[in-house]
């Protein structure tokens, strides 16, 4: 889709809540209360993003990195403006 966003993530799987954390090495650091078995972290990466973004979880995917700390996160219909804005620390 040609209106989305994409941006660079590092997670901590089980962490005691999601929430973010600043930056790591250049990437967003998303602290995530979901283990990091069966697909559950991806799972709760894509539903944190699209609840702080206000957008449905379809429009929110994992282009990279499924099994690695690191990962690109892609949200379609919003601005990379918007996406760095809502993932910013509080």
């Amino acid at each position: 889709m040609a209106n989305s966003a994409r941006i660079n993530v590092y997670v901590q799987p089980r962490a005691s809540k999601t929430v973010v954390a600043g930056m790591h090495d250049g990437c967003v650091k998303i602290r995530l209360a979901a283990p990091p078995v069966d697909g559950a972290a991806n799972t709760a990466l894509v539903e944190f993003v699209a609840e702080q973004m206000s957008v449905a979880k379809s429009r929110v995917r994992i282009t990279a990195g499924l099994t690695s700390r690191r990962k690109t996160v892609e949200v379609d219909g919003v601005t990379s403006e918007e996406l760095a804005g809502a993932l910013s620390l509080p």
